[in-house]
């Protein structure tokens, strides 16, 4: 960011009443499936919590004066529109706010967030919330990969369609074993990402992005049996962070996809629960509210492009170009970085590709850890990258951050932000 400030960023730099501010961007925690703090939630009380939080954070908006709520979600049932829509409805949001899911795989909440700036930027609406849910631990599995499919796509000539559902594990192997990622790389960076995220949380710096979660909780067996009393529990804190964990814990893991693979339970991302939302509306809006003391950056642009479906994991290294070309911007003019880890392996590339190495190591890229650490609930994952990086940049004294991830099926989507 050093130097003359070129046109392209000069122009994303200045102030208009056109402009797509956020006023927040909040998370609930990120806890481990079947495992953590909200194995027993559902994906809508997620929401639910996050938008009460959102509204309580933005006491002088008057929660009618939300035209549209878009919702990142992968695997909840019938698109999670419905319970959705309800947990809307119960946070305080009237039934004059329209409400909508939206699913593009590990991009979705940012998708959404997308959407609902877009749609202010055309005029459509002034106000609106996107964000993300995602219950892994309620709706896992085969709704990951669809079982009844038409016969015909199965045995189809065209290897890419076929490939659309092949395992996201295989297409990190296909990604380390293309360009060279070598397991010791992939379980250093996963050692990274726990250590700063452990530090993070030790230093606060997770506090302004992460809500409470009242919820209930009831302990199970080996078995998998629920034993004892259901307990009320507050969730303040993502847990799985793996405060002690060592490099000789990584590389004594089994691959995970391939019995010669190098992607591991270790260094891929973690199966998760949570849900996010981010509170846009026009800067022009925002003044007539009364409101542009609370603005803590705006939108500025997403691209999203296609890659082959059997080496998913590039996805970035394609979308990141695209919305760099559009804006007018190098990756130099970028300050702080959050690159989803769905997988080390993937992860490592796309830094690599992109030649964000100084990035890496100057701590602008993922400087509170990522999924690897702190878990990738899909639906949730863009939204509460968004969350955290809009305080980071603060911290750092950064400008402009992006965020970006690969998507299954074949796809990376990029979205640029500025701190106000």
């Amino acid at each position: 960011m050093s130097g003359p400030i070129r046109k392209g960023l000069k122009s994303i730099l200045e102030k208009s009443p056109s402009d797509i501010v956020i006023l927040s961007s909040l998370r609930t925690p990120i806890t481990r499936s079947y495992k953590g703090s909200f194995k027993d939630a559902y994906p809508e009380e997620l929401l639910c919590h996050v938008i009460k939080a959102t509204l309580a954070a933005n006491p002088n908006l008057d929660p009618a004066l939300i035209n549209d709520v878009a919702v990142g979600v992968v695997l909840s049932e019938l698109g999670g529109s419905k319970a959705g829509r309800m947990a809307m409805n119960h946070a305080g949001v009237p039934t004059t706010t329209s409400f909508y899911t939206v699913n593009r795989a590990c991009s979705s909440g940012l998708q959404a967030i997308t959407n609902i700036a877009q749609s202010i930027a055309a005029g459509q609406i002034e106000v609106g919330i996107g964000g993300g849910m995602e219950s892994m631990t309620r709706n896992y599995g085969s709704r990951a990969i669809p079982v009844d499919l038409w016969p015909e796509l199965k045995e189809s000539p065209n290897k890419d369609a076929r490939d659309c559902i092949m395992s996201m594990g295989i297409t990190s192997e296909n990604v380390a074993q293309r360009y060279g990622v070598s397991r010791a790389d992939q379980d250093a960076f996963a050692l990274r990402s726990h250590q700063l995220a452990k530090k993070a949380q030790d230093e606060g710096l997770f506090d302004k992005e992460i809500i409470p979660v009242e919820t209930r909780w009831q302990e199970v067996d080996k078995e998998g049996v629920k034993v004892g009393e259901e307990q009320r529990i507050t969730v303040t804190k993502d847990d799985g962070i793996r405060a002690k964990l060592a490099i000789e814990n990584l590389t004594k893991l089994k691959p995970a996809f391939s019995a010669d693979g190098s992607s591991t339970a270790g260094n891929s991302s973690q199966i998760s629960d949570g849900a996010a939302a981010t509170l846009l509306m026009r800067r022009s809006t925002a003044t007539e509210l009364g409101l542009s003391s609370s603005i803590i950056g705006k939108w500025a642009g997403t691209a999203v492009a296609g890659c082959k479906p059997d080496e998913m994991g590039i996805g970035p290294a394609v979308a990141v170009p695209k919305l760099m070309a559009m804006l007018g911007l190098r990756t130099e003019d970028v300050g702080l970085w959050e690159l989803n880890e769905a997988f080390a392996s993937q992860a490592l590339y796309c830094v690599r590709e992109l030649g964000l190495q100084g990035a890496l190591e100057e701590g602008r890229v993922n400087p509170k850890g990522g999924a690897i650490a702190l878990g990738h609930p899909l639906g949730a994952t863009g939204a509460r990258m968004v969350a955290g990086l809009m305080p980071q940049l603060e911290v750092m004294g950064l400008q402009t951050g992006v965020v970006s991830m690969c998507i299954g099926t074949g796809m990376g989507m990029a979205g640029l932000f500025v701190r106000e």
